[in-house]
């Protein structure tokens, strides 16, 4: 008979544990697919690509929304100026209108004016801060 040889010269702790494996018991081996773990990973797959697709979709819908928004006020801007401008023709050609008359339409003489300068042709459009 061969004599076995020991590895180190030190002898284990107290604190020290060991495994002790049981002859017969049932075992689990992570190398075997469970039966219902296939299924589970392509349902969380798809669950995951349809999240994915509905926050790309949120995104899309919030961003479409805000630049929706912007084009809107500028349009409101541009067809109030027009009908500004409309007004002030029609004031101007019909010349019938007098401060009686003006009274009656809602107009009232204006009493201190103040006049604001934007350089540039460009107008801005206000937007609230909760845009987005």
């Amino acid at each position: 008979m061969k004599r076995l040889l020991k590895i180190s010269k030190y002898k284990p702790s107290i604190l020290q544990g060991k495994f002790e494996f049981k002859a017969g018991a049932e075992r689990v081996s992570l190398s075997l697919e469970h039966p219902r773990e296939r299924f589970l990973l392509h349902l969380l797959s798809i669950c995951l690509v349809g999240l994915v697709c509905l926050y790309l979709y949120f995104i899309t819908a919030s961003v479409l929304n805000v630049m929706a928004r912007k084009e809107a006020m500028g349009q409101i801007n541009d067809i109030q100026g027009a009908i500004g401008k409309a007004e002030q023709q029609y004031f101007a050609l019909s010349q019938g209108v007098t401060p009686e008359e003006g009274a009656s339409l809602g107009l009232v003489p204006i009493s201190n004016t103040q006049y604001v300068y934007r350089p540039g042709a460009v107008g801005a459009v206000t937007i609230a801060r909760n845009a987005i």
